[in-house]
């Protein structure tokens, strides 16, 4: 029997609730079908609420302590081992197409990156680029988010094809836009970077069902992530006034952590916060116009309704080449989002569910159950090991995520019983973990006295933080021991034991 293909499909910052068929207020059809026809997964979290972590965590199956890129603004190092050398070890093709995000926007002699202005918009380097990268042989990469100045890379060599006047959809100094973040975006549907994620993606399909190879292929769309900018008629698909505003409860923050409750002031001091000198995503002021907010989420939602268009178009391509049913489908996001819950916006230091936990679906047609909900605990860092263990090819011993494969088939009920969220954002200032279990949650800070401790089954919407509180100071060292076995427990043992001494 042929081995299985895998086709892994992600958003950017998308929160776990914008999917039609769990939510009525958002169209998204093509999701909604892979949900009847696999599994859902509606406890599956990040192990770092930020892009570059997460995404190399997904392809060496390891965490972001111990791949080395442990933040924003650093890069997975070459020398880690990825999902992708195993497959193309084992004969597959390997390529992505989308955002990579595995290295920063800036280059160093130490610290090189080929994601870096200006070489990010050497178009006649990326015409010509056709190195393995990380572990994918074929890549073709986009690193802006909708009108950003970023634009660059293999994105706008096809621009450059097809659109005379590209630059009048990006910001200056790449573009010719004016720096403001208009709802609406100018440019044409048709040379939006998620119609050339599903072109591109569809000609590799092509390409390998011509050739009769196995493939592991990644389709990474930048959006929803903001800025809120979509095409007509995108942007007025939704009706802010029709929408569910989320917003945050009266003294929820009373015995948060501070840089909860100076989120909520209008000019707070996060200058104690600020170590490398660089960005801090989330510590400003979370205060928006509630005008403002409604029509964020309303083309926010349109940016995922959009996406939703050309992720099934992929799927029908499957479906035209006959791929459907010897290929793994998951579709995922790297990370959630705020669009109001707890008085927040975007992204930050704030683990509540909206921010860690993530849409997570498998297809796989005659093997993974459908139109099926499951409770049992994933997390992104155990896609590698559980892609390696459907195409029966070794895990590496280094790889410290969970095998999901008989949790996935239904064969069993769990492979895991906590999970485990990083984010260490800056070097001492920002530093924290958050443990879950089956009911509780509890997040520590370096160094910090502070902490939180919710009840998710008591409390579902996180308003009260029993960190503090006597009658949870039994569960709450119960929990810190767990905690520490966890950590204890995820220690990568690159072979075994083989002798006394």
């Amino acid at each position: 029997m042929k081995k299985p293909n895998i086709l892994l499909i992600t958003s950017d910052q998308q929160h776990y609730n914008t999917i039609g068929a769990f939510n009525k207020e958002i169209s998204t059809p093509n999701i909604d079908k892979l949900v009847s026809e696999g599994t859902t997964f509606d406890r599956a979290y990040c192990p770092n609420p930020t892009c570059t972590p997460t995404r190399a965590s997904i392809i060496t199956g390891r965490y972001p302590s111990q791949h080395g890129a442990w933040t924003l603004g650093t890069k997975l190092p070459e020398t880690e081992h990825t999902v992708g050398e195993d497959f193309m070890e084992a004969g597959y093709r390997t390529a992505l197409i989308g955002k990579a995000h595995f290295q920063p926007t800036r280059s160093t002699d130490e610290y090189s990156s080929i994601e870096a202005m200006p070489k990010l918009q050497d178009l006649d380097f990326w015409r010509g680029f056709n190195d393995v990268f990380y572990g994918f042989e074929h890549v073709e990469l986009v690193r802006n988010h909708t009108v950003e100045y970023l634009v660059g890379q293999h994105y706008a060599l096809w621009l450059e094809e097809r659109c005379e006047n590209w630059r009048d959809y990006f910001w200056k100094p790449t573009g010719n836009m004016e720096m403001i973040t208009p709802h609406k975006w100018p440019i044409p549907e048709e040379y939006h970077y998620d119609a050339w994620i599903a072109e591109r993606t569809n000609a590799m399909l092509q390409e390998y069902k011509d050739n009769d190879e196995n493939f592991f292929l990644w389709a990474s769309f930048p959006d929803p992530h903001p800025p809120y900018c979509v095409p007509e008629p995108w942007d007025t698909m939704y009706d802010p006034d029709k929408l569910t505003i989320p917003s945050m409860k009266a003294g929820e923050h009373d015995n948060n952590p501070p840089h909860f409750r100076l989120t909520q002031e209008e000019n707070p001091d996060f200058t104690p916060y600020k170590e490398t000198g660089y960005g801090c995503h989330g510590f400003h002021s979370h205060l928006v116009d509630k005008e403002q907010l409604k029509k964020d989420i309303a083309v926010y939602y349109g940016m995922v309704s959009l996406m939703d268009k050309y992720i099934g178009k992929i799927l029908d391509k499957l479906d035209e080449l006959g791929l459907r049913d010897n290929t793994i489908v998951v579709f995922t996001t790297d990370h959630g989002h705020f669009f109001g819950q707890h008085g927040l916006t975007a992204k930050g230091a704030f683990h509540y569910e909206d921010m860690i936990k993530v849409p997570l679906i498998v297809r796989y047609p005659n093997h993974v159950p459908a139109n099926r909900i499951s409770s049992a605990m994933q997390s992104l860092v155990d896609l590698a090991p559980t892609f390696l263990s459907f195409t029966d090819i070794d895990i590496p011993r280094t790889m410290t995520g969970v095998d999901q494969k008989d949790v996935w088939t239904g064969a069993c009920n769990m492979a895991r019983d906590h999970i485990i969220c990083e984010n260490h954002h800056e070097p001492t200032t920002i530093h924290l973990k958050t443990y879950v279990d089956d009911r509780y949650k509890i997040t520590v800070y370096y160094n910090k006295e502070y902490g939180e401790l919710f009840d998710l089954k008591e409390d579902p919407d996180e308003l009260n933080n029993l960190w503090d509180d006597p009658e949870y100071k039994d569960i709450k060292s119960e929990l810190l021991l767990k905690f520490i076995w966890a950590e204890l427990g995820k220690e990568p043992m690159w072979m075994p034991r083989i002798m006394g001494a």
